[in-house]
């Protein structure tokens, strides 16, 4: 045998054993990406299992973005949320940034460059190096170096909620066909995530607004102060929309501007009790108009009145209170310049809130007109039975005195049957001025406290000096005659006459009489004491014929009979005064 055959031979017996070995490489290969793919496989099943875990909306967006950079093993990650526009990112998650990093960025981006092209075409996008990408609009100060990228939509119910955006793979290499379709997967199983969050969040929005509205009605309807429950319902919108400010501005019945009668938030205290112009702030325009206004900055809109200018507003939300012929009011939400906007949810349960609140508004109204009505009507009843039957029979039991006092022969009845006749005229004066008292307006038992309530006020503080409490007696509707101006004068003319008895009179009893009619008011404050001797000082008494002679009135001081003193003090009432005293 031949060299040449012995070769032949060696390499035949030699060929078989690299073919093996070629094969045994291979399959070597096939088994790590058989292992590769079902480690992947697994990653992807915990991610989906992990981004599913909770319904919290929030807590699910950060999970997604998370899981997709470890997914593909991105350096950095994020996850961009599409606004009410559906041009324009509303919200950036990131992975990977520390926060000074972030902070030193800059604003988040809106969507322009490559992060635009996913919005613009919502697929799949993958490429080597950002900066070569045509669509690139560059990177701010600051930004740490990306070259790899590789970007998804999100989709929830076949609309594009957001994009997965992963840059900078790990060890220097660029993303791959499975890197795509793993993250492909993914965010096919985060739209259902982010559904059943949005459907969990809209349930507990839901269930918010129920027990505002409950609580609204109960508290409006059970007679609680109003001003206290809408300061307690503005606080709860306020956390239901997630805003930094929430005010709720009603007209006012005098000046026809809207008063804010609650505020919670930022800047509140300095708005309860504002007056806002119809015609020149937002609130104004949403309460004249009955259309709802969303704004994404309130610092372009010329009408935002009545926010706190010392803070920066930026998304700013007005709703009615009511609807169109029927508005009772505006509420406003506010949050601080940067927050994201108030999307269609929160307006639209929002704006529902405010027309049930207006419901609720009417409801307490009619019901607290419904009460006056009734009280009036009692009032009315006690007043008739009182004029009817004690009236009428005291005014007969004095005409038998007086009929008894002619035939008398003895003078010391006929002093008994006269004084009988006096108490019963001064009885059935009191019992006038009563029925007076009964028929008082609204007005008088919502607004300040009604002269009659004043004068009886005075003199029960001045009993401590006097050692007593004095008589008083009213003639005539006092409450509706005696205007604000009057009034002022009249108290101040009653304290002084009562201190003037406590400290120089040395009496048992002092008689306060107040009257009016449409002509004229007068008091008189008369006591049992010494009287006024020839030397007594009389710089009070001037004063108080100063305060008389102000008013075109006049004032005397005269003895009493029987011992004591009388002071008089009488001014004339005119027509419009009269009205403007029932208008207060």
């Amino acid at each position: 045998m031949t060299v040449a055959d012995q070769l032949g031979d060696e390499v035949a017996r030699i060929l078989p054993t690299l073919r093996i070995d070629e094969l045994l490489d291979e399959l070597q290969m096939r088994l790590a990406s058989v292992r590769s793919a079902r480690d992947r496989v697994r990653q992807l099943l915990e991610a989906v299992v992990g981004i599913g875990s909770g319904l919290d909306l929030e807590q699910a967006l950060g999970r997604i973005a998370q899981a997709a950079a470890t997914l593909v093993d991105a350096q950095y990650g994020a996850l961009g949320v599409l606004g009410e526009d559906r041009r324009r990112l509303s919200r950036f998650i990131t992975v990977g940034l520390t926060p000074e990093q972030i902070r030193a960025i800059g604003p988040y981006p809106e969507g322009h460059g490559l992060l635009g092209e996913l919005i613009r075409r919502p697929e799949p996008l993958r490429t080597d190096d950002l900066a070569q990408h045509p669509n690139s609009y560059g990177f701010p100060a600051n930004h740490p170096p990306m070259h790899s990228f590789l970007g998804v939509p999100i989709r929830v119910r076949d609309e594009v909620f957001g994009n997965l955006y992963m840059t900078e793979k790990r060890g220097g290499v660029p993303f791959d066909a499975d890197d795509e379709a793993v993250l492909t997967a993914l965010a096919a199983a985060a739209g259902v995530a982010i559904d059943n969050a949005r459907l969990y969040d809209e349930a507990r929005r839901r269930e918010a607004w129920l027990e505002m509205t409950a609580e609204l009605t109960r508290g409006l309807l059970s007679g609680e102060d109003v001003d206290d429950v809408l300061a307690s319902f503005a606080q709860r919108v306020r956390g239901f929309a997630t805003a930094d400010l929430a005010v709720i501005a009603l007209p006012s019945s005098e000046t026809g501007e809207l008063l804010v009668v609650a505020a919670d938030g930022n800047g509140a205290e300095r708005l309860r009790g504002v007056a806002l112009d119809v015609e020149e702030t937002l609130l104004g325009a949403v309460y004249k108009t009955a259309r709802a206004e969303v704004l994404a900055d309130v610092r372009t809109e010329a009408r935002a009145g009545g926010l706190v200018p010392e803070i920066e507003f930026g998304p700013v939300l007005a709703v009615p209170l009511g609807t169109a012929g029927q508005v009772r009011g505006a509420l406003a939400l506010a949050r601080v310049a940067g927050a994201p906007a108030f999307d269609t949810t929160v307006f639209g349960l929002t704006t529902d809130l405010a027309v049930q609140a207006a419901v609720v508004l009417e409801l307490a109204e009619r019901r607290h007109d419904s009460e006056l009505l009734s009280l009036y009507a009692d009032r009315d009843r006690i007043g008739r039975d009182l004029h009817d039957l004690a009236i009428q029979r005291l005014f007969a039991t004095s005409m038998s005195l007086q009929g008894a006092y002619k035939i008398t022969q003895k003078p010391a009845v006929a002093r008994r049957i006269a004084q009988a006749v006096a108490d019963l005229d001064d009885t059935i004066k009191v019992i006038r001025s009563t029925i007076f008292a009964l028929h008082a307006h609204e007005e008088d038992l919502e607004d300040a406290p009604s002269v009659r309530a004043q004068v009886m006020e005075v003199c029960e503080q001045a009993a401590v000096a006097l050692g007593f409490t004095p008589g008083v007696r009213f003639t005539g509707p006092v409450d509706h005659l005696v205007g604000a101006e009057i009034a002022e004068h009249l108290l101040a003319v009653l304290r002084e006459a009562l201190s003037n008895a406590a400290r120089h009179a040395r009496g048992s009893r002092v008689d306060v009489d107040l009257s009016a009619d449409t002509s004229s008011v007068a008091l008189s404050v008369a006591d049992d004491g010494v009287g006024i001797g020839p030397g007594a000082r009389r710089s009070g008494l001037a004063n108080l014929r100063e305060r008389a002679q102000q008013l075109g009135g006049m004032f005397t001081a005269e003895p009493r009979a029987g011992g004591g003193t009388v002071l008089t003090w009488k001014v004339p009432k005119k027509l419009e005064g009269a009205k403007s005293a029932q208008n207060a």
